[in-house]
C-alpha cells in the first residue's frame, strides 16, 4: 500500500496486464486508453481497468451491489459525486491467487459482449 492507504498502481498495473492478456485474442476485444488509465474494451465498450490501484470493471447492477454489500467491493466514483452504480473497485488480492480478479474481469467482459451486442444480459452472480 502507499502512504494514502491506496494499492499500489504499478503492482495493480502489471497484474491487470497479465490477466488481460488473456482477453486479447477473443473477438471484438482490445486494449486502449479510458478515463486516463488504458482498459480493456469489447467492440469499443470499456468493462475492465485499473485506477488507483485497483481493479474496476462493469458488472450487472445486482453482482456489482451484492459485492459491495459483502464488503469485497467499492462503488466507483470517477471523480467526487459521480457514482456509476455498474462499477465497482476491488483491491490487489492479498495473496499469489489472482483467482478473484480473473472471474470479475471475465464476468465483466462477458456483460459488457452481451449488452454490446445487443444479447439478454447474463446473470451470474458470485462465482
Amino acid at each position: 500500500m502507499t502512504k494514502r492507504g491506496e494499492p499500489d498502481q504499478a503492482t495493480a498495473k502489471a497484474l491487470f496486464d497479465e490477466l488481460a492478456a488473456d482477453h486479447l485474442g477473443r473477438p471484438g476485444v482490445t486494449i486502449g486508453p479510458a478515463m486516463r488509465n488504458e482498459g480493456l474494451k469489447v467492440d469499443g465498450k470499456l468493462y475492465a481497468m485499473v485506477v488507483r490501484g485497483r481493479l474496476v470493471v462493469k458488472l450487472p447492477e445486482a453482482q456489482a451491489a451484492e459485492l459491495t454489500e459483502e464488503g469485497d467491493a467499492i462503488p466507483f466514483e470517477p471523480r467526487p459525486g459521480r457514482l456509476m452504480r455498474e462499477w465497482v473497485m476491488i483491491d490487489p488480492p492479498a495473496t499469489a491467487d489472482h483467482g478473484e480478479w480473473r472471474h470479475l474481469i471475465e464476468d465483466a467482459g462477458d456483460y459488457v459482449t452481451a449488452l454490446a451486442r445487443g444479447q439478454s444480459k447474463p446473470s451470474r452472480g458470485r462465482r
